[in-house]
């Protein structure tokens, strides 16, 4: 193997390590925020957390997180405002990519 080969094979690594990454902090902040929107709609325990899942697996529907977005805004009956949603959204990622860096150390 050469040492362009040995190269491709640490990028070929990094990037999937980088994006397992990525989908788990993804995966994260959804479930955060779908506990948030259960919070909201009155939903607790055991219940909460199967809303939650539903939150996650609605990013499976398209790339990107505006599945999510239309999800929570429709449970909610359009009582908070979409970009309340969105920056909620934001900032569950940030806390769970802290998170996962803690984790990692």
């Amino acid at each position: 193997m050469t040492t362009f080969d040995d190269r491709e094979a640490a990028f070929e690594a990094k990037f999937a390590h980088d994006e397992e990454t990525k989908f788990k902090a993804e995966a994260r902040a959804n479930k955060l925020l779908g506990l948030w929107a259960a919070e909201l709609q009155g939903i607790t325990g055991e219940e909460a957390e199967a809303y939650a899942l539903t939150v996650i697996k609605a990013d499976f529907e398209e790339a990107g997180h505006e599945d999510v977005i239309r999800k929570v805004v429709a449970d909610l009956e359009e009582k908070i405002d979409v970009d309340v949603i969105r920056g909620k959204r934001a900032e569950y990622l940030a806390q769970a990519k802290e998170e996962m860096m803690k984790e990692a150390d």
